[in-house]
Formats: C-alpha cells, structure tokens, sequence
C-alpha cells in the first residue's frame, strides 16, 4: 500500500508538470495574441468616447476578446494548482500561500472582465429611457477600456508576489537549472515593482522604455519554462 501511494503521489505529481508547462505557454501566448489581434484594435488614447464607439461597432469581437481574458483567470487556477501539486513537498506551506495568492490574483482578473461586460451593457442602454444622453451611457465603456493596464495592475502585484514563492520553490528544490528558477524570481519581481508603479505614479509606468524592461524578462521565462517542463520534465538532481 505505502509503495502503491508513492507511485501515485509521483504520477500525480508528474501529469502537474505537463500541465503546468502546458499553463504557462498558455498564459503567455493566448493574452499576446488576444490583446495584439483583437482588444488593441479598440482603444483609441486619450478619447474614451470614440474607444467606446469602436467597441460598439463591433461588440462580438469585443466579446470574445474579453472572454478569452476570463477564460485566462481560469487559466491561472490551473497553474496554481498544476504548481501546488509539484511543489508541495519542497515546502507545504509556501506552496500553499503562492496558491492562494494565485486564487486572489485569478479572482482579481476575473473582476476586471466584469467590470467592462457591466459597462457595455450601459452604453448598448437605450438613452430615452434614462435621464443620461448615449454619449453619457458610453463614456464609462470607453474610460474602463483605456484604464485596462492600470486597473489589472493590482491583480499584477499578486502575480508578482505568488511567482516569485512559486520560482523560489522551484530554486530550492532542483527540479529546474537553478539559474532558470533565479530568472523567473528577478521576472516576477520585476513585475512586482511595475505593477506597484502603475499605482503609485501611472505616467511613469507607462513610459515604453519602462513596459520593456519590466515585462519582456516574465514573457521569456514563461516560454522558457513552460517548454522545459513539457520537453524535460523536473529532476531532483538537475542542479
């Protein structure tokens, strides 16, 4: 029986890997390519009113680019739980705090899919029926859309901090290079750092200088991790 629970506990532990690999090409490549090909095409900076009109003229697009983002949040569940399952016998109770705040940071994501689902249903309102003329019902669409980086901000500063638990793990327990593991550590801290930027002083977060050297590093560990998980899988005596 005991022989029999520690291949399970290996199996369950090994099919986490491949998901988890899995999990980070994903949360990397879908929100590129989904804010790139179809959420950029609407935010028009510094006019709230005609990125609301842009997303009215074409509301199914708009739809499914936001639904790709809830579908993300569920997404980053998955790799909490995928890195839980993995790392769990390096530290439990480490594990557990990056776990939870990835549920934080997955429940945080999912708000800011609300938030603008709400504020279409507004401005498709009908204007005769409200004491607010169309412009008015619009003008929150557009004001939330534009606002999208610096109000995911707050759920980045818990990506940062469960990542970060999550590569320090991942370093104390040689499954990965440890050099690899350092990296994502310096990536996520980093995200840390713009995301709190982003709160504290907006104008200078969104200089692109800043935007690159804050966020390329976490999108070239993800690749390079979730490949080396799908590709190589962990070994306790990789050094």
């Amino acid at each position: 029986m005991h022989t029999n629970s520690k291949n399970n506990a290996a199996s369950s532990k090994q099919k986490a890997v491949k998901i988890a690999g899995f999990m980070f090409l994903f949360a990397f490549i879908i929100p590129t390519l989904n804010w790139a090909l179809l959420l950029s095409k609407f935010n028009v900076a510094g006019d709230a009113l005609a990125t609301a009109k842009n997303i009215l003229a074409n509301t199914f697009l708009f739809r499914l680019g936001i639904s790709v983002e809830l579908l993300m949040a569920i997404g980053l569940v998955v790799l909490g739980l995928a890195l839980y399952v993995m790392l769990k016998s390096v530290n439990k109770h480490l594990a557990l705090l990056a776990l939870v705040l990835k549920l934080v940071e997955a429940t945080l994501m999912a708000v800011t899919v609300l938030l603008p689902f709400i504020a279409l249903g507004f401005a498709q309102a009908d204007a005769t029926s409200t004491t607010l003329t169309q412009e008015q019902l619009q003008m929150p669409l557009g004001l939330l859309f534009n606002a999208h980086t610096a109000i995911t901000a707050v759920s980045m500063v818990f990506l940062g901090l469960d990542m970060m638990l999550f590569c320090y793990l991942l370093l104390k327990s040689n499954y990965i290079p440890r050099l690899l593991a350092g990296f994502g550590i310096l990536s996520f801290f980093l995200i840390l750092v713009q995301s709190l930027l982003f709160i504290l002083a907006p104008d200078y977060a969104e200089m692109p200088i800043n935007q690159i050297i804050f966020w390329t590093r976490s999108g070239l560990f993800e690749i390079v991790i979730g490949l080396w998980l799908l590709i190589k899988g962990i070994s306790p005596t990789t050094s």
